[in-house]
């Protein structure tokens, strides 16, 4: 773990003196936040592209959306930084062939926060980064880590190919869930992870409580759920205490703490469960999993039960959430995995 960062240099040191043309591909928030970061690091955009199905002649920051044989037809050569995400198969084969053809980097911006991974945050967190390594539990999670600590730093798509695990592997070789778990679900959106519990523990188990802060969703929740039997619904959001907080109320997975939106509760685990004792905890709760964890102190002191928490919303997650859990209860097991994804997302911390 020494000096990982050695004879590596930057995503943002690369595109700014490459001397080639830097052109964006994708649109959104992900290109937002990285044309703040080109402003902050000196970078020159040149130009941005789609995928072919999503160039209809529109705009994007005063640049005309252009397809790929467009770029190529008027810059030639020139390095690619891919702003947006996903897990679909198909749109991670489009970005590994545009990847084969032009060089193709992944410039670091959190999902949440304002931190970019460059010299000075491995510098600010270098101690803390050493402690969460040797705080792990297997050699792949050791790899897991050390990859992705490098790819936030270049870039560099391939590191994530040689850590890319399905959950099967979390699950039948971590998790191991049994069929009387009492299962905790923060974030459950519409109701897709407690399928995914329910396929792992093979349908039988003893309780379900979910929750899920924005309306929509809670819904969406209701309803998909409404056959289940011993399970518990709450519209909230997890958070290390009881009270009222802003949020954006995005559609999607995506509606999480802001500074403007909808007054939604949020609570701690700790208070809903009233001493009752969980057996598997999983948290996807946008940007509050180390607040989320501070909710939850006495029944990881108490209970123990299994984690399944994401690890990639912030950048100092994938260090400050194992430290934290190591410090709440010392016998957990930390084992980190990421699952087909690009970038660095679905990085998930199981623990047992």
């Amino acid at each position: 773990m020494e000096n990982i960062f050695n004879n590596l240099t930057s995503v943002w040191t690369r595109l700014k003196t490459d001397n080639k043309p830097v052109v964006l591909y994708g649109m959104g928030d992900g290109a937002d936040k990285v044309l703040k970061a080109f402003e902050h690091f000196g970078i020159k955009a040149s130009a941005v592209m789609a995928s072919d199905d999503f160039v209809r002649g529109q705009s994007f920051h005063g640049f005309k959306v252009k397809k790929l044989s467009e770029v190529e037809a008027e810059y030639g050569d020139f390095n690619i930084a891919l702003c947006f995400a996903s897990q679909l198969t198909d749109v991670m084969n489009t970005i590994k062939s545009v990847a084969n053809k032009h060089t193709t980097l992944v410039p670091s911006v959190p999902v949440f926060g304002d931190n970019l991974f460059d010299d000075k945050f491995i510098a600010e967190n270098r101690d803390d980064i050493k402690t969460a390594y040797s705080l792990l539990s297997d050699e792949l999670s050791k790899k897991v880590y050390e990859n992705v600590l490098k790819f936030y730093y270049t870039g560099e798509l391939s590191l994530l190919d040689e850590i890319t695990t399905d959950k099967d592997e979390a699950f039948n070789n971590i998790l191991r869930l049994g069929n009387n778990e009492v299962y905790v679900d923060l974030g459950a959106y519409n109701g897709d992870t407690i399928d995914e519990f329910l396929y792992y523990c093979g349908g039988s188990y003893r309780k379900i409580i979910a929750f899920e802060p924005n309306s929509k969703n809670f819904a969406k929740l209701q309803a998909h759920c409404e056959n289940l039997k011993n399970i518990d619904l709450w519209q909230l959001g997890a958070y290390k205490c009881n009270t009222v907080l802003t949020f954006n109320n995005k559609a999607g997975r995506n509606s999480a703490i802001a500074e403007t939106g909808t007054e939604t509760r949020v609570a701690s685990v700790d208070s809903i469960l009233c001493g009752m004792a969980a057996g598997y905890v999983k948290a996807d709760v946008e940007g509050a999993d180390f607040e989320t964890l501070l909710g939850m102190k006495n029944t990881l002191q108490n209970f123990k039960p299994k984690l399944n928490f994401a690890a990639y919303h912030r950048f100092e997650d994938i260090f400050r959430l194992p430290i934290l859990i190591n410090r709440i209860n010392p016998e957990y097991k930390i084992f980190l995995r990421h699952h087909p994804y690009i970038p660095a997302w679905d990085t998930n911390l199981y623990c047992i």
